[in-house]
């Protein structure tokens, strides 16, 4: 029990990065930027305002954005500070390693298992939908049985309901040309990314111009029809209105659900280990692109609720089926093209950072690093699991549907949040001589004000959402417990000391 409290120190982490089986620094700030915007911008606005807006929080998803958008600011505020100390693989892993100890760094690396992997599937199911909204612009059509999820919650009722599908064929088809790419290398993948950052930044500013014009301020009332607040605690509303499903409603609700959004900006410090610079660059491409993606994100939520009712959005292709409804089919085309190369930028960027997550805890031992520790020797990549990480965004993207992996993903993403944000306080306690290059501003003020605003909004979820998590995490632990202490690198090296 003494070990499993026992944190790595921080010279063990760096001395990782001098031997042979370590990734490339070959990423500046402009790329890593890229990185972050290219995973923000993406489902977020194309896929998951039309979902808020029409369940949660109407035209307030505004309001929304700007919750999810501080709690995401005050988080990246300690993210960087870390990734800059710190710069290895791992992200919010290593850190609670550093700091908390290793069985908190397991359930946080577990969690961000759930995190990058499940929000692989949401994209992909995401991609799915505005890929079969281009094509059908030319009368093609999927068939019915390979275009969706075989069930669906449905919020009206709140309950599960069959769609007459079998499984959504194009979600596998994009999980395996993505992962095809990540394989061949990091600088390639980055590349890639890029140009479709630019592509889809293009889109979005086209949404919100021409958009504009087609505004009816009176689609903007009522501007909160499910109020303002929508907290839960474990199933039961203790602020705001409740759906049928018995979930909380509101402005909060909506922060909760459309915080997905945002997980991209913590992807940028899991490839610290690649990063030129990683003590300026990373900070520079976590704040970058947070910022620049919150604004676009309050303007196209504030244009799409003004094109059309929020009762009226499609939930699946809500942006392009906006300006199919205001008389401008042509926009379909654009908007659908630009969704298709800014979703798969998304994809590509998570199913970039989880590998990085198992390397780093297959270099502690807490999983086999004969699989996950691999690295290609001529791309130098984490081909086995990045191969295993496609496989299984496929298949969660084929048979689950999207409102039931959004919100499941949001509550992990929260809660790693949260153990970073304490991890601030906890390093600076124990370690303030540890050279920052990079410090979060306002310490306590920052670290203690991301945790309260991300508790806030775990509890702004369902319950079920809660229930996911725990038996995700007791899992975890049995595997912890079952392998992953036995085979720890920090153990082992603890047990030979006390042998010698």
């Amino acid at each position: 029990m003494e070990h499993i409290f026992k944190t790595k120190p921080l010279k063990m982490l760096l001395d990782e990065m001098k031997g042979e089986n370590r990734l490339r620094r070959v990423l500046g700030p402009l790329h890593l930027t890229s990185l972050g915007v290219g995973c923000i911008i993406g489902t977020g606005i194309f896929v998951l305002t039309g979902v808020a807006a029409h369940d949660k929080a109407g035209p307030a998803l505004t309001l929304s954005f700007c919750v999810a958008g501080l709690a995401c600011i005050l988080a990246a505020l300690c993210y960087a500070e870390f990734a800059a100390m710190v710069p290895v693989a791992g992200s919010a892993y290593t850190y609670a390693y550093a700091t908390l100890g290793e069985v908190f760094a397991w359930i946080i690396g577990w969690d961000l298992v759930l995190e990058y992997t499940v929000a692989s599937a949401t994209v992909a199911h995401g991609w799915s939908h505005y890929f079969q909204d281009f094509i059908s612009i030319f009368g093609f059509h999927i068939p019915k049985h390979f275009s969706n999820a075989p069930f669906d919650f449905l919020p009206a009722t709140g309950h599960l309901v069959l769609t007459g599908t079998w499984f959504d064929a194009p979600a596998i088809v994009i999980a395996a040309i993505v992962t095809v790419i990540l394989v061949i290398g990091i600088q390639e993948s980055a590349t890639i990314n890029t140009a479709m950052v630019i592509i889809k930044v293009a889109i979005v500013l086209f949404v919100i111009i021409v958009g504009a014009f087609y505004v009816k301020p009176a689609n903007w009332h009522p501007f909160a029809p499910f109020g303002y607040t929508g907290i839960s605690m474990f199933g039961k509303t203790l602020f705001g209105q409740t759906g049928k499903g018995g979930e909380p409603l509101g402005v909060l609700a909506g922060s909760a659900m459309i915080f997905f959004a945002y997980i991209g900006f913590d992807s940028v410090s899991t490839h610290a280990e690649e990063a030129k610079n990683p003590q300026r660059d990373i900070p520079i491409g976590i704040m970058a692109s947070l910022v620049l993606c919150t604004i676009l994100y309050i303007a196209v939520s504030a244009v799409l609720t003004g094109m059309v009712p929020y009762d009226k959005i499609n939930i699946d292709a809500p942006v392009s089926d906006a300006f199919r409804q205001v008389g401008l089919p042509w926009a379909q085309f654009l908007i659908s093209l630009g969704a298709i190369a800014g979703i798969t930028s998304v994809l590509l960027v998570l199913m970039l950072s989880q590998p990085r997550v198992f390397l780093a805890m297959a270099r502690d031992g807490l999983v086999p690093p004969s699989i996950f520790g691999a690295i290609h020797e001529k791309f130098r990549t984490p081909y086995k699991s990045t191969i295993l990480t496609g496989i299984v965004v496929a298949t969660l993207g084929a048979f689950i549907p999207l409102r039931i992996l959004a919100e499941l993903v949001n509550i992990g993403t929260l809660l790693a949040f949260v153990i970073v944000c304490a991890a601030v306080l906890v390093m600076r306690k124990i370690h303030p001589e540890v050279e920052r290059p990079f410090k979060c501003p306002m310490v306590p003020i920052v670290p203690i004000g991301g945790i309260l605003l991300c508790l806030m909004l775990m509890f702004s979820l369902p319950a079920e959402n809660w229930i996911r998590l725990i038996v995700w995490l007791a899992i975890g632990l049995a595997i912890y417990f079952g392998y992953g202490r036995h085979h720890s690198v920090l153990a082992k090296e603890r047990a030979a000391s006390a042998r010698a």
